[in-house]
């Protein structure tokens, strides 16, 4: 078989399947990008769709629009349902494809942690499609509020239960706190808009239990300045319409989000691998897959070790650093270089934004918080998004809305005016 006739599919367009995808760029590969999406989503920013300040196509991008350029890369709009690793064949919805390596970037999915009837009542945050939700829900909390004039449908109605306190919950509670105090306080002729409750739970003892206590603690601080109610050592023990059941109290909410945990998407339905207790299938050194050295796992649904023998968390950085690792592999494989090979994550720092103009940043190194700490996170923010146009817009909403305490992107696009459960 000649260099150039080597296929190479890879399933799943997010950060670890494009970072792949652009180290392959040659004319040594035939490419296929197979996703259930026809695009790329930068989901560190979904939460800023949910709640009104980017819209979608700020932060998402087609797939064949980055790879034009590109002779040798197809892309299929497809989802995979099995492979037959003995073959070097996978199967989707609609068709089947051969290949000789194949790369798996498939990503991870909510998890409820076994209670699957909780989502039901508190929806999660993981692609477009939740978030235009999301954002319609809570900007249909404060238009319910303003045509009834029962006080306790009002305070339940105005108030947002997050669930989850690490990055997103914490960057979409802070969102949320903006929002209903600065944002929206002069355009509700009824309501007051500042006296919206937003509760943070968290099970941990602190918020952003990833980062430095130092900076756990700074976060904990800046979010309750914002009018958000953090409550840690506080378990989930049942969510049913409109509550949350903890292990201190019973909250009534008309909106509750989920932002707890995840799983990997489900690679063993596919081909039989073993997984961890979360689905993250457990890789060779290289990151490849026992028994197949042409199959290599990536991204969120890999697991892959630090240095001190922990799970490498689902961040950009490591799916980005995976990705460009296998790309490698695979070109030393097809020239039969078998230098052994293991992959080291280097630990690109940890950021969280707060609020309008407040974020964490812990690079090891140097930690920055406050206003300084935001415009690294967003100058980063913006680097990392993919094409000229999502940076600039996202560039120019940010300034807009720092300077006028606006958000542009208030649709509610579902046009459906639901009853309220009491108008008295």
């Amino acid at each position: 078989m000649s260099l150039d006739l080597y296929k190479i599919i890879i399933v799943g367009a997010g950060f670890a399947g494009l970072q792949a995808a652009k180290g392959l760029d040659t004319s040594s590969f035939d490419v296929t990008i197979i996703d259930k999406h026809n695009y790329h989503l930068f989901q560190p920013l979904l939460y800023q769709v949910a709640t009104a300040g980017l819209s979608p196509a700020d932060i998402s991008i087609p797939i064949r629009n980055i790879f034009r350029s590109q002779k040798n890369f197809k892309v299929i709009l497809d989802e995979l349902i099995g492979i037959n690793a003995e073959i070097n064949q996978i199967t989707t919805k609609n068709n089947t494809y051969s290949y000789d390596f194949l790369i798996l970037a498939t990503g991870s999915e909510l998890s409820y942690f076994g209670y699957d009837h909780w989502k039901n009542f508190s929806h999660g945050l993981k692609n477009i499609e939740d978030a235009i939700f999301l954002r319609g829900k809570i900007l249909k909390a404060f238009e319910k509020a303003e045509r009834i004039n029962n006080n306790k449908e009002i305070a339940k109605l105005m108030k947002f239960v997050v669930i989850g306190g690490g990055p997103t919950g914490v960057e979409i509670a802070g969102a949320i706190a903006e929002l209903s105090k600065k944002i929206l306080t002069n355009e509700f002729a009824t309501i007051d808009t500042k006296s919206a409750r937003i509760i943070l739970l968290e099970g941990s003892s602190v918020v952003l239990p990833t980062a430095s206590h130092n900076l756990s603690m700074y976060a904990k601080d800046s979010l309750e300045k914002l009018g958000v109610e953090v409550k840690c050592k506080t378990l989930v023990k049942n969510i049913s319409e409109n509550l949350v059941e903890t292990n201190t109290e019973t909250i009534e909410a008309e909106t509750i989000i989920w932002c707890a945990g995840v799983t990997a998407s489900p690679v063993s339905s596919w081909i039989k691998i073993k997984t961890d207790k979360n689905g993250r299938v457990f890789v060779n050194e290289d990151l490849s897959i026992s028994s197949y050295s042409n199959i290599f796992v990536i991204g969120d649904v890999s697991h892959v070790k630090d240095k001190n023998g922990s799970p490498l968390p689902g961040l950009a950085s490591v799916a980005k650093q995976e990705g460009k690792f296998v790309a490698e592999i695979i070109k030393k494989n097809i020239i039969n270089d078998r230098t052994q090979n293991k992959f080291y994550y280097n630990n690109r720092g940890y950021l969280a934004t707060i609020g309008r103009s407040d974020a964490i940043v812990d690079l090891g190194w140097l930690t920055l918080k406050g206003k300084i700490g935001w415009l690294f996170w967003s100058l980063i923010h913006i680097y990392f998004l993919i094409g000229f146009r999502n940076r600039f817009m996202v560039f120019t909403n940010w300034v807009w809305s720092y300077l006028t305490f606006s958000k542009g992107a208030r649709l509610i696009t579902d046009n459906k005016i639901e009853k309220s459960s009491s108008s008295e």
